[in-house]
Order: C-alpha cells, then structure tokens, then sequence
C-alpha cells in the first residue's frame, strides 16, 4: 500500500494510552480532524486512475441497492438516492479508512422501518437528531462505549435482521401484496396467501438470484490480472472483472430491459417500481413537525414517538460503520481513528438530513466493493457521490420499469452473508456461555429490535460482572496455603475471596498460614483494603499469618495510603513459604515506606 494512505490510518491511532494531544489550532490536531491533510499532497494520476475505477465500481452497485433499501425501509425509493450521496462527500474530507464507503445498508434500512412509520418527514428528522448524538459522542470521545456490545450481540443481531429483510422481500419477489411488514404477522400472511403468487414476478425474481449468485461465484474465482498478461486475456479479464463487480446493476437493468419489452406489448406481467420523483433533492431544514390529517405533530410528540430508535439508530450505525472500518484496516495493514470515524458518520447523518436523507452507516459489501477495486484514498467517494447524483438528474424516469421482484432479488443476495451459520459451532469450541447471549439477541430482535440489542448487551454484562464478582483463584494446597486470582481484583469479588482463605486456612484443622499471590492484581479500591483488613484480623486472632507475594506498585500505594496494620509481604513465593514454615533465611517486608524495598520506593514516588 502506499506509503501516504498508509499514514492516512496511522495519523493518530485511537484509544488510551495515546500521547498528550498538541493544541487545536496546531498542525497535528488540524491533520487529526481532517484527514484529508494527510494524504492529498502526495496524491497521483495513478492514484486518480485506481479511484476513479473504485467509485465507478462502487456507484454501479449503490444505485441499485438504493432503490431497494429504500423498500426496506418503507420510503419511496428516491429516498435510497437522497441517503447515498451526502456521505461520499464528507468522508472524503474526514475519513480515515481509505475503503470505507457511507451510504444506506440493509440494517440500517429495517431499523428506519421500525421506528419512523414508514412516514418520510420522521426518516430525516431521525437522521438529524442520529447525526447530532453521533457527533457528540465524537467530540466527548465517547466511543468506547461501543466496546460494552459484544461481538455475541452484534451476530445475533445482524443473523436476526438478514432473516426479517430477506423474508421480507419474499412478498415482493413472488408479487404478493397486501402483507403486513410485522414479521410474524408477515411470516403468516405470506404462507396463508402463497397461492396468490404471479407467477412473472416469481420467475423473474429467481432468475435473477440465480444470475447474482453465478457472478458472485465468478467474481470470487477471477484471478487477478499480471501486467506479464497477454493484452486480449487482461482485456477478457477486465471484462469480467467489470461485469462481476456492476452484477447488480447489470441484472436490474436486464429486468427492466425485459419489462420494457413486455410494456411495449401491452401485457405487463410484473409490479414495477413506479414513478419516482425526478431531479435532485431540495435544500431545506429538517422537518421538526409534520402535518397529518389529524391535524400537527410536534417536534416533541415526533420525538416521543421514535422513542428507543433515537438510541438504537445511532449506536447500530455507529457500531456496523467502525466494525466495517476496523475490519479493512486489519485486512489493508493501517490503522484508523474510532472517534474520527465518530465525526464522519454523524456530520453525514446531520447534513444528510438536509437533502432528505435517512440514517446512513458503513456498508460493508461496498466497502469491499471498494477495497477490491484497488482503492488508494478517499477520493474514490467523490466518484460515487457523482455518479448518483446523475442518476438522479437524469435517470429516475428509466426506473419507473424496474420490476420489484428484481430489487427483492438484490437485497435478499445483499443480506444473505450476514446470516453467520458458522457461529455457534465457533462459540461452542471457543466458550459456550457466550452461546446466551447471541440466542436472546437473535430471538428477541424478531419481536422489538431495541429489546433485543438491550437484552443481549444486559446478559453479556452480567457474565462480564460475574467474571469480576467471582474470579478464577489457583489453589495449592499444603502446609502453607497459596492462593492466587487469576485476574484482576474488584471489590464485587471481596466476599468470594474472603470466603475462599477462611474455608481453607482458618475453619483448617489447626489454622494454617496463607499467602496471598498478587502478581495478576494491578489495583485495588476502598472495599478491597476493608476487606483484607478484616482478612488479616480473623488470621491474627487465631495465631497464624497472612503474607502477600508479587504486590504491584499500585496496591502498594494504595495500602501504603490506608495504613493496614500487620501486612507482611514478600518478592517470592519461596521467600514467603520459607518464613511462614519458620525457616531460617527469609525476613518479610512490613507495609510502610521505610520498609519498601528501594527501588519500589522510588516508583511510589514518582
């Protein structure tokens, strides 16, 4: 990769542990916030060349997929256009990932149909408020948050939501009609009128599945083109190449081509899309009431009514666009800024809104799209955005003959890869407990998606706390009893400790001394010091000795800080058991700082 869009993603690595940040006016910090900076004065015309490919690539399958998730999503389907050009454009300037690409997803799409009412007005205004609460959390550096969903969750979820979209689609693509969009009333509706099917649509639809499934597989199996390649094979192999890559706007168009020729007959055997509305987006705010037959909403009953969406949408668009940014940046070998991508998604969602966009997030079949085409900057984005924008200009009148079975046939091949069918036998292998949480998620999201996410974030918590409350110790038994955590040291986990030395050391046969092995702990609060010192009052009482072996600097302070009376300890675990068998050679360290060691005494210090 070359060497500028390699310090596009290397600019500023993210998380804790970073260097103190420069003042905000100074080159660094202004680099930071526009990643642009970074890359832009080394940019080539072979550069120029690989980008133009990628967006041209990536906007032949995203005029498509628009029109189709604008299904999903209960909207017209200009809508799908409106959402997939804005983020094109500001990612360029703010991106860190040179391969992501912002738009609509399928995800995405069914979390606007579960929380707007398919109504357009409630769409945007969702996308602004998402915008603004993503950029909060962008400059309050919130994004650690995301780390408390589990990957668990976030496979129940995308499992749960490729089964609702692609049944959802079933209806459409046997051109059924009149089907509720809940989705066990959807399921029933759906089988009870099976018979109903046209059997155009359906015919249509599954030739055209089998035909994205036949340039999927050959565009998994084109082997790359070498420049030692004779010209007529790179010539037949970037034929290909092209084919494969546009397949989705190739087979929509051969459906439309074909339901042309029926209009022109007379005789129209499909449900088309219909009539969308020409020209490009208005300008305008967005709507913050909206007028309906029963007279206005208001911007707070709007609110009210979206409810938990304004939770969900957010933090689902937030966690898919990183997950998708991370997962290329492992593959490409560069690193990019979780709280700049923050920035990006939600200064997207927020201007979006202006052109009537709804919620957009990082669409990971772009993406790869994107990084199979040899993107090397941001810039390919530009391309795309360009491109829809033409689209919409001049070709909304061509769509009006794209039957829907076509566009049902796109989303279910979209989705059907976020069905992970190797999951649970991993997480079997792996650890099974984490089994439970990805089956309340996934059950759960057919009924409310928020339950689902919330129910499954919940559970893995509480395994998280368990494992806290109740950490794994390693016992060795003997004439002297050591105990060791195996983790960290929490005051949840104060009662299983205590309980853990008194059953084995002071209710012995007599009471045996006990070390305390502290190597993994590297803090301790309040709660733990009250705790060790009632540990060693019930030992001094009954005449034996608790000692400690490995204490960290932190734990030092910190028991240095409270003053524990009688608190022995010892660099080794040999050094300890020789004293506490009352063998010569082996003195202990008593916790004050006249007794701590040299060199320790200079870390407290510091």
């Amino acid at each position: 990769m070359p060497s500028s869009v390699k310090a596009l993603g290397q600019a500023r690595p993210s998380g804790a542990g970073m260097a103190p940040q420069a003042c905000c006016c100074s080159p660094a910090a202004v680099q930071r916030r526009l990643p642009i900076l970074a890359w832009l004065p080394d940019y080539s015309m072979q550069w120029l060349k690989m980008d133009f490919i990628a967006g041209l690539s990536v906007g032949l399958t995203v005029i498509p997929q628009a029109l189709a998730y604008a299904e999903v999503a209960g909207l017209p389907p200009q809508y799908g256009l409106y959402s997939a050009f804005m983020g094109c454009f500001v990612y360029f300037f703010l991106g860190t990932s040179k391969d992501v690409t912002l738009g609509p997803t399928a995800i995405m799409s069914l979390l606007v149909s579960c929380y707007t009412f398919h109504e357009p007005a409630y769409a945007v205004l969702l996308a602004f408020l998402s915008g603004c609460i993503q950029l909060a959390m962008g400059f309050l550096r919130l994004g650690f948050l995301l780390d408390f969903i589990s990957c668990p969750v976030i496979k129940g979820f995308t499992s749960a939501a490729a089964v609702t979209i692609g049944f959802g689609q079933i209806k459409s693509l046997l051109g059924l009609q009149n089907i509720p969009r809940q989705f066990f009333l959807q399921v029933y509706h759906t089988f009870r009128n099976i018979g109903e099917t046209r059997v155009g649509d359906a015919v249509l639809g599954l030739v055209c599945m089998v035909l994205l499934l036949v340039l999927k597989l050959m565009r998994d199996h084109v082997p790359p083109v070498h420049p030692e390649m004779p010209p007529g094979v790179r010539l037949s192999h970037g034929l290909v190449w092209t084919a494969t890559t546009a397949r989705n706007a190739l087979v929509v168009s051969f459906a439309a081509l074909v339901a042309y020729s029926f209009e022109v007959t007379g005789y129209q055997p499909f449900i088309l899309t219909g009539e969308i509305a020409e020209g490009l987006p208005p300008v305008r705010t967005p709507p913050f009431s909206v007028t309906t037959a029963n007279g206005t909403v208001s911007f707070t009953e709007m609110v009210q009514d979206m409810g938990a969406g304004l939770a969900v949408v957010p933090l689902m668009g937030l966690l898919e666009s990183i997950a998708v940014a991370k997962s290329f940046a492992s593959q490409n070998n560069y690193r990019i800024d979780a709280n700049q991508e923050l920035l990006a998604i939600g200064l997207t969602n927020m201007l979006g809104s202006l052109v009537s966009s709804y919620p957009v997030t990082g669409s990971f079949g772009r993406t790869a799209v994107n990084a199979q085409s040899g993107v090397c900057t941001p810039a390919g984005g530009l391309v795309t955005g360009v491109l829809v924008l033409l689209s919409l200009d001049y070709l909304t009148s061509l769509f009006y003959y794209i039957p829907k079975s076509a566009l049902a046939a796109v989303i279910i091949m979209a989705v059907a890869p976020l069905f992970d069918t190797k999951i649970i036998g991993t997480l079997w292998r792996v650890k099974r407990l984490d089994l439970l949480p990805l089956c309340v998620t996934f059950l759960l999201c057919f009924w409310e998606v928020q339950y689902g996410i919330l129910a499954g974030t919940l559970v893995s918590v509480l395994i998280l706390l368990h494992s806290v409350a109740r950490p794994k110790m390693q016992v060795s038994e003997g004439p002297v009893l050591v105990l060791q955590p195996v983790s960290g040291l929490h005051f949840p986990a104060v009662e299983a400790l205590r309980e853990a030395i008194l059953s084995r050391a002071l209710e012995a046969s007599p009471p045996r001394c006990a070390v305390l092995e502290c190597t993994h702990i590297c803090s301790i609060d309040y709660t733990v010091v009250l705790g060790l010192g009632e540990l060693l009052e019930d030992f001094h009482k009954q005449g034996v000795t608790l000692a400690f072996v490995g204490l960290q600097v932190p734990v030092l302070r910190v028991l240095l800080s409270a003053d524990l009376k009688g608190v022995q300890y010892f660099s080794t675990l040999e050094e300890a058991e020789k004293y506490l068998k009352q063998e010569p050679g082996s003195q202990p360290y008593n916790i004050s700082e006249d007794s701590v060691p040299e060199h320790k005494v200079a870390l407290l210090k510091a």
